[in-house]
């Protein structure tokens, strides 16, 4: 994929990297990475780097939040 694809949430996988996680809501991996030590987006680890994944389900929730209050 590179960065001048265009992807809707619906076409990324239901587990999201925090690189998917920061382009589909347009801030920076190390944003992401904040917000999910502060709890804003629950994560786990997976493999033996501890890498983190998100759930598609709490991403899409999250921006459903946004557009009520926007």
């Amino acid at each position: 994929m590179n960065k001048t694809t265009t992807l809707h949430i619906d076409d990324y996988p239901e587990l999201l990297t925090v690189t998917e996680v920061a382009r589909i809501l347009r801030v920076s991996a190390l944003t992401i990475k904040r917000w999910g030590k502060v709890g804003k987006f629950p994560f786990f680890r997976i493999n033996t780097r501890g890498d983190r994944r998100y759930r598609k389900f709490d991403i899409k929730n999250y921006l459903e939040r946004l557009s009520e209050h926007g």
